[in-house]
Parts: C-alpha cells; structure tokens; sequence
C-alpha cells in the first residue's frame, strides 16, 4: 500500500472559507500505515469496525483522535466509549439513549453526530429528516446530559449522476442550517474520497477520507 500525500488535505476551505477538518479512514491499513499519516501530524483517524478500532487504539500513540465511522451496535458502545474522539454514525434512538446511560455510568461526556439517511440506499443507515426534531427537542431538554451532539453527519448515493449526489448534500446542509440556529453545531460530516469536492461546495467542515489518502 502506497500511501499519498496528506498535505493534499491540509488547509481545505469549503465554499463559506471554512476550515475543514480531514478525518483519515484507516479501516483497510496497518498500524504502519498510520504512523506514518501520523508523524506528518495528523492525529484524526475513522474506523468502520469496533474491534479494529480498539486494536489500534491499544498499540497506537495515544493523542490520535479516534473516530467512529461505521455503523455502531449498541452491545459494542462500552468497547470505545472510554476513548473514543467523536462517533459519527449515530442512527438510532436506541442507540442515543445507550451511550447517554453509558456515558452517565462512566462519569463522561460523550461527543456524536447524527447521522441522517440522505440517500435512497437501502444498505445506509440513519435518521429521516423529519426525526430531527424529536432528537434535538429531547437534547435541548436535557433528556440526553452526558452527550454533547456536535453536529450532522450523511453517506451519498454512490452514484456518477452528480446532480443526485449534490441534491442530498444540499438536503444536509440545509438541515444543518436549521438546526444550528436551534442549538450551536460544530460539524457537517459529509464527502469522502469520492466526493469530498462536492461536498465542500455544500459547506461541509468534515470530510472523510481513506484511499485518497492510503491507496
């Protein structure tokens, strides 16, 4: 596996000339691999599965932010909860509730984004647009204390009509929009290798990013 440049990503600005942040997806690349996107000072890395991700974690530097990208079973929230950065693929009242009871359990704040099914894929998880207003009524309440949600995250079509891929991302960041005027949002994950480009055309400050980095 050669690995590409990463200062490819450093100093990316989405359409508003906003810092966006690059989380390096490490789920197919050994612990070389990263230590190597890690010594160019790159400390965010996504995985997919909660084994890999705690593997990694024991044996890697501990300063590297850690992501959850991947789809997340609610028996495997006490594996990663005590370490882990941000969990981007939160898609479930169910699973909402579980790491708040976990996080009140271990005396911890936990950071997440809601993750929202943008795409007509049946294989994407995440909450409809209409399911937002429950979940940020039940956090403005304080229903959900020793969770932080920072912001939105969102998986487009894979698809090379990208006038269907830029209509979800314009759904997300316009959902973004109105919930950021509801309660302060940090992030909008959205884009990958594929197409972070158009995402950051839709403001996204998040993107995600793995054979555009390790290839």
């Amino acid at each position: 596996m050669k690995l590409k440049m990463i200062h490819n990503f450093k100093n990316l600005k989405n359409k508003n000339g906003h810092d966006v942040e690059t989380v390096a997806v490490s789920k197919r690349s050994t612990s070389d691999e990263i230590m190597k996107v890690y010594n160019k000072n790159h400390i965010n890395f996504g995985e997919n599965r909660v084994k890999d991700l705690v593997t990694k974690y024991n044996i890697l530097p501990k300063d590297i932010r850690w992501h959850m990208i991947g789809h997340l079973q609610r028996n495997k929230v006490k594996d990663i909860i005590e370490f882990i950065h941000l969990i981007h693929s939160v898609d479930s009242f169910r699973l909402i509730e579980q790491i708040n009871k976990l996080s009140i359990n271990k005396n911890l704040f936990t950071n997440i984004l809601i993750q929202v099914k943008i795409s007509d894929d049946d294989s994407k998880y995440g909450f409809l647009p209409n399911e937002l207003e429950l979940i940020f009524n039940n956090y403005l309440s304080k229903k959900y204390k020793n969770i932080k949600i920072l912001g939105l995250m969102g998986m487009a079509t894979f698809s090379n009509d990208t006038s269907i891929v830029e209509s979800e991302f314009s759904l997300l960041s316009n959902l973004y929009k109105k919930y950021s005027k509801i309660t302060p949002l940090k992030y909008l994950s959205m884009g990958m290798s594929g197409d972070y480009l158009l995402a950051l055309k839709y403001n996204s400050n998040m993107i995600r990013v793995g054979s555009a980095i390790f290839n």
